[in-house]
């Protein structure tokens, strides 16, 4: 049995489900998410606010359990996208590194010889405070984490200095420099 699989998912009263067969459309007030379970092993239910997901089966192998969280957690992390969103924080550290919005473009200046510019993709909304500080929200938890891990690959934190892209609260191993 899956531990997290068992559990239920509290849906919001501004959100919704819509099941139709192995498809899902959940609705809320910050966008949608569909989302595709495989109906030939899970079977689900919405009512009262709680949704539901079981495995068709009564005797549950490994494969099934592990699929059954795995669900889960997809279905759980789309419900708190549409609600409430998903957030991260990346902060730049260093001696003149910026962070402005040109557009559709996030432009980065990080101590090279020439700016660099990221396409924003449009389900995302990025703001920048302070020119070293960008939140990065939107709906879907995998694509906020994407674009998240790319624009810290620009620049990623060394650990002398620790100048670099980092999210907020992520540890930084120093190491000490050259002695005499």
């Amino acid at each position: 049995m899956s531990k997290i699989g068992k559990k239920n998912i509290i849906v919001p009263k501004e959100s919704s489900i819509k099941i139709e067969g192995s498809n899902l459309t959940i609705s809320g007030p910050k966008g949608t998410k569909k989302l595709t379970i495989d109906d030939k092993i899970f079977s689900s239910n919405f009512n009262d606010g709680e949704f539901k997901l079981l495995p068709i089966k009564k005797d549950i192998d490994k494969k099934t359990s592990i699929l059954w969280g795995t669900y889960r957690s997809l279905v759980n992390n789309a419900v708190d996208g549409v609600s409430k969103g998903h957030e991260k924080t990346l902060e730049l550290s260093g001696v003149g590194f910026r962070a402005n919005l040109k557009g559709e473009n996030l432009n980065l200046q990080l101590g090279f010889s020439h700016d660099i510019n990221f396409k924003i993709p449009k389900e995302i909304k990025i703001t920048v405070e302070k020119q070293t500080i960008i939140k990065i929200n939107g709906v879907d938890k995998e694509l906020v984490s994407k674009v998240a891990a790319d624009i810290k690959n620009l620049k990623p934190v060394e650990p002398y200095k620790a100048k670099g892209i980092k999210e907020r609260g992520q540890f930084v191993l120093r190491k000490e420099g050259k002695k005499k």
